[in-house]
């Protein structure tokens, strides 16, 4: 065991548990001074008053599993003797009160937009500006009030709350920004006190704002600011944004279970697709050739490694910087299946590695659970399942026992019929339904 601290490193948060919950595990144990939720890391540090409570909170929990909804947790004491305000300052969370506030909504089923943030926020004082961008902790918004009283306000009302009807719960923390930078009046960022400003901006942006490029227009690959925007100010670890190979060499691949159009259907979650080509002398090999050098970077990112017919598969770039056309390759550079051709910034944001759950759009309107199940359920064993309706329109989500189950059913079934309508699928980030 690490040497005792007033400190506690709590793992295995998940997005369920919330600041009252670790709140209410300790406080018999003495009074906590600091909390940071690491929420990027399922992690939390949790500063007591001194390192006896610490001590004695630790020494129970050796012999009691502390559970927090259903969920195990396990505590340790931190390397760190003292949370310093820096270091809190680091995790994006002040304990200082502030008038502005970060908010991270876990759960999201439904899209949130700044009005209906507007809404919620709105009856505890005068939100001057709002703001709003995905990070790698979830959707997340910043609310600026007109005084600080009203963020507290705010804050002890509606941290943990639901927006709607067992979803969408809010994560609210004290923000160590001063003041907010709003460019655009859109559904993504308001400035309340300024309803003059433009919807979008014409040409480039000239102003990457610290918490993500805000209304930015949204060429594709018009520039690497715009791409950071979609993804809430920041790229992806590891990703450049400037690598100019477009095409990916695919191993490992089970030669019996694949084709080009199942390579399609995955690959084209991470951006346009120009060629597939499954090498002849090498069938478990195959040559992607993605729209452009950032979407081959994002598929090489998030598919390195993933599971699919029991193959566990290398994504690499390759030599060729394209794949030449002929009878041996197949051609998607006009296929409308294509995701990234419409509204390429929305697609980006929701760029994931496999995970257990796909969600299903474009259904009947008239689909029944039943009937979702009944098409995805030779690809492995269903835990759950939903329909909803969203906008007026029918989607589902259905979540599988493994990712490979998942991924193997979105490579299958994706652009398929249901029901007469044809049947987008994508992974989805959330955790549970």
């Amino acid at each position: 065991m690490a040497e005792s601290s007033k400190v506690i490193h709590v793992r295995n948060v998940g997005h369920e548990i919330s600041e009252n919950d670790l709140l209410q595990l300790f406080q018999p144990f003495g009074v906590i001074t600091k909390l940071v939720m690491l929420r990027a890391k399922n992690q939390a540090l949790l500063q007591m008053q001194d390192v006896p409570s610490a001590v004695s909170a630790l020494q129970f929990f050796t012999n009691v599993q502390p559970t927090i909804r259903g969920r195990n947790v396990y505590v340790q004491f931190s390397s760190h003797q003292e949370l310093t305000t820096i270091e809190q300052n680091i995790h994006g969370r002040e304990d200082e009160p502030n008038r502005i506030l970060l908010v991270t909504i876990h759960h999201m089923l439904y899209p949130i937009t700044v009005d209906v943030l507007h809404q919620v926020f709105s009856p505890y004082g005068f939100v001057e500006k709002l703001v709003t961008f995905q990070k790698s902790a979830g959707f997340q918004a910043l609310i600026q009030y007109q005084v600080q009283q009203c963020a507290a306000s705010a804050r002890t009302a509606l941290q943990g709350r639901n927006i709607y009807d067992g979803c969408c719960q809010l994560d609210i923390q004290f923000s160590n920004l001063e003041e907010l930078q709003v460019n655009y009046n859109n559904d993504r960022s308001r400035d309340y006190t300024n309803p003059n400003l433009p919807a979008e901006q014409k040409g480039r942006s000239s102003h990457p704002g610290g918490y993500g490029d805000v209304g930015v227009a949204y060429p594709q690959m018009a520039n690497t600011a715009a791409i950071a925007a979609a993804f809430g100010g920041g790229l992806p670890p590891g990703i450049t944004g400037t690598n100019d190979r477009c095409t990916l060499l695919v191993s490992n691949l089970n030669a019996d279970s694949i084709d080009e159009d199942k390579l399609f259907n995955l690959f084209s979650l991470y951006g346009n697709i120009v060629r597939i080509k499954l090498l002849r002398n090498k069938p478990d090999h195959a040559l992607v050739q993605m729209g452009d050098g950032f979407q081959a970077e994002l598929a090489v990112h998030f598919l390195k490694g993933a599971m699919l017919f029991g193959k566990r598969l290398e994504v690499n770039f390759s030599k060729h910087p394209n794949i030449t056309p002929g009878t041996d390759s197949h051609d998607y550079v006009n296929s409308n299946l294509n995701r990234f051709n419409r509204n390429a910034a929305k697609n980006y944001r929701y760029c994931c590695s496999p995970t257990k759950m796909i969600h299903l759009s474009t259904l009947p309107q008239d689909v029944t659970e039943e009937e979702v199940v009944n098409h995805v359920q030779e690809h492995g064993a269903i835990v759950n399942t939903k329909v909803f309706e969203m906008n007026g329109k029918k989607q589902a989500l259905v979540q599988f026992e493994t990712e490979e189950e998942a991924a193997e059913a979105l490579v299958c079934k994706h652009a398929t019929s249901l029901g007469g309508s044809i049947t987008r699928i994508s992974f989805s980030q959330l955790q549970t339904i």
